[in-house]
């Protein structure tokens, strides 16, 4: 059960997004504001209930969390994978530095018509793009996480014969586990805004392509609609993220 103080902190929390809601319908209610430019945010909130009665909303919202799962997944194994070997092998470490130092701060959506162009317009290469804006943060946290490992701790283990992927299993993925929960929150919403932004162009379905095809049309408020199911989605992943590190690392300070 909630207590009274929780009930409260949320409420609180809330107010601002709530007073922004009550300025939007205000404004818009008193005609300042053209409804093609914004519409009434009762309208909005009515057209995504008809949406969500219809069904219509869940398939385009699927497609787009499918591309994002699906490419921060890959995104996680691999970046985890190469984060690990450069903090464990100096050679590697030499190898992917300047890939890394150029890859990260890149305009990644740059990329995508190299990706349609090899990909195609469907899934893959909004897969490929999301993918390759995830993975960055993901090499940098597992690396710095397996850095904080003790050397001593290392030798230890190797003394007592423990080989290489059992050091990996044991010491160094149990140290770096606070980082990667920290790598995972820093990449969602990449993968979200990678995803969206790759069917705003490239069209292909989707919240991104239905939103561009709304806006063609100038159907604003669904354009709206479509926005505030994007900024929900990416809200509710956060909030999951957190619960989840919580209960994963209640043994961590």
């Amino acid at each position: 059960m909630f207590s009274l103080k929780q009930i409260s902190r949320s409420l609180l929390a809330l107010y601002p997004i709530v007073l922004i809601g009550l300025i939007w319908e205000a404004v818009t209610r008193a005609g300042l504001v053209s409804p093609i430019f914004l519409p009434p945010l009762s309208s909005v909130f009515a057209s995504l209930f008809q949406q969500i009665v219809s069904g219509e909303l869940f398939e385009p919202l699927f497609v787009s969390l499918y591309r994002a799962a699906a490419g921060l997944v890959i995104a996680m194994v691999g970046g985890v994978i190469i984060g690990f070997l450069m903090s464990q092998i100096r050679w590697f470490r030499w190898l992917m530095n300047p890939v890394v130092l150029l890859g990260f701060p890149a305009p990644k959506v740059a990329f995508l018509p190299i990706f349609i162009l090899w990909f195609g317009i469907d899934h893959l290469s909004k897969i490929a793009l999301v993918t390759f804006t995830s993975i960055f943060p993901f090499i940098i946290v597992a690396q710095a996480g397996a850095e904080t490992v003790s050397r001593v701790q290392l030798w230890a283990a190797r003394a007592m014969g423990e080989t290489r992927l059992g050091i990996l299993r044991r010491i160094i993925l149990p140290a770096a586990f606070p980082s990667l929960m920290s790598g995972v929150r820093v990449a969602v919403p990449y993968a979200l805004i990678s995803a969206f932004t790759a069917e705003m162009i490239a069209g292909g379905g989707g919240l991104g392509g239905n939103l561009v095809y709304a806006q063609r049309f100038f159907e604003t408020t669904t354009v709206f609609t479509i926005l505030i199911v994007m900024l929900a989605a990416g809200w509710l992943a956060d909030h999951g993220i957190i619960v989840l590190r919580r209960h994963l690392l209640r043994w961590h300070g």
